[in-house]
């Protein structure tokens, strides 16, 4: 590729996919399209995400920490967490010569009014607010529950969820004549968990479980798993149609842990009839879930591919999810207007091998406003909103990846800096906030 030449970039974001369910993790869950995109590209051993689907989002087109627009965007949230006007990755991107696309679930606003064509993107299509039924394409019940959409134009189609955003995606990018920017953020896995009969069967002579409805429930998952991952085949494909492998970067990635079960009641505010579902994802070997702040939770499956660029190989530095749109930006030479006050970080010289190994840095959760955690070094704090060390947690993650042995007694002072340091980050939380949050 000419020096002078932009990228195109394609990102994948899985919905509640666990380390546990791909299979180069050794999952029984047959994930062939991801396993080659990590064999031909770099994976990352130590990427972050926020524990769930709206901070995680936000992260990502922001630069930022979620918590700098507001509590409510530490939480799944159908306000809209953005300012107007505010420059997103695929603003920047648009602004040097980008078409940009998002197909797929946005949660950054559940209003058309705030959909993703406000914020950067030329063409959207999906789901305004978080997960939706595969078949009826609907919300939670009440006000967004109808969500699904054409450019903030709320649409009724038919087809599963899965292979309309793929159709939709794979469309676009075959009739793009410049630069692209495809964000494509799948629903799948996140319940309702239900996949087409023959993705079914193709488990359906194994048994994974004792228990049958448990059994039932895994091949449901596994068979909604394999289905995203063939659309993610077909998007791959969709770029070697066009001869562009050698001019795309690929990534891949999941914006939380998975949960192992949701409970019937989590199911019933689904719209249609909703079979249990008491065997799902996994995190395992890690320790926690989506919704935690311990690695099951924010550590997921994570891979960028660009062939002519990129040898393949394992990173094992710690990075986050924030780390994306400072290091595309400064890729395709491209300075924002405004300060963006990013939190993330250049990681790309890390990623193209240029540098070895990359300076001590530290990384900030702030969940629902209540549960805050930090990552410095080896070291990892997870804490409440009362700052207490008696109620904290301190892990060495380099020595004890699975967070067995907890030091909050052993290591006061490096306890009670790290709180310092929490406390200080929480300060920047809430500058950005919109200037109408408060009366939604």
């Amino acid at each position: 590729m000419e020096k002078a030449e932009k990228p195109n970039i394609l990102f994948m974001l899985a919905d509640d996919m666990g380390w546990g369910d791909v299979s180069y993790h050794g999952s029984e869950i047959r994930t062939p399209n991801i396993d080659r995109l990590k064999d031909s590209g770099v994976e990352l051993d130590q990427h972050y995400v926020c524990p769930m689907c709206t901070p995680t989002r936000a992260s990502l087109l922001t630069g930022r920490h979620p918590g700098r627009f507001g509590r409510h965007a530490t939480t799944p949230s159908n306000a809209p967490v953005l300012p107007d006007g505010y420059e997103t990755l695929a603003t920047s991107l648009r602004n040097c010569g980008y078409d940009t696309g998002l197909f797929g679930k946005w949660h950054l606003g559940s209003s058309p009014e705030f959909c993703p064509n406000k914020f950067g993107f030329n063409t959207s299509y999906g789901s305004l607010a978080g997960g939706v039924d595969p078949y009826n394409h609907c919300y939670k019940r009440g006000p967004y529950s109808a969500t699904w959409h054409r450019n903030g134009e709320i649409a009724d189609e038919s087809g599963h969820v899965t292979d309309l955003i793929a159709k939709e995606a794979v469309e676009w990018i075959d009739s793009r004549k410049g630069p692209w920017f495809c964000y494509v953020p799948f629903t799948a896995v996140h319940i309702p968990v239900k996949a087409p009969q023959h993705w079914i069967d193709q488990y359906e002579f194994e048994k994974y479980d004792d228990i049958p409805i448990r059994d039932r429930s895994f091949k449901k998952y596994a068979a909604y798993a394999s289905q995203m991952d063939h659309a993610v085949g077909q998007l791959v494909e969709s770029v070697v149609r066009r001869c562009e492998m050698d001019k795309t970067i690929i990534v891949f990635t999941s914006d939380n842990g998975a949960i192992p079960e949701y409970s019937p009641g989590d199911l019933s505010k689904y719209p249609g009839w909703q079979e249990a579902t008491p065997r799902l994802g996994s995190n395992l070997p890690l320790r926690g879930q989506k919704a935690q702040l311990y690695e099951g939770g924010i550590r997921t499956p994570s891979l960028i591919s660009w062939p002519s660029v990129l040898e393949p190989r394992k990173i094992e530095h710690p990075m986050h999810i924030v780390d994306w749109m400072p290091s595309f930006t400064k890729l395709v030479n491209y300075t924002p207007k405004e300060d963006p006050m990013w939190d993330g970080k250049d990681i790309w010289p890390l990623i193209s091998g240029e540098e070895e190994e990359a300076e001590e840095r530290s990384i900030f959760w702030n969940f629902r406003g209540t549960e805050f955690c930090l990552r410095r070094g080896n070291w990892k704090l997870i804490t409440n909103e009362n700052m207490n060390p008696k109620n904290s947690q301190l892990y060495n993650i380099s020595e004890d990846p699975y967070e067995t042995h907890d030091f909050i007694k052993e290591k006061p002072d490096m306890v009670r800096d790290m709180l310092d340091e929490i406390s200080q980050e929480r300060q920047l939380d809430g500058v950005s906030v919109r200037d109408d949050i408060e009366m939604i």
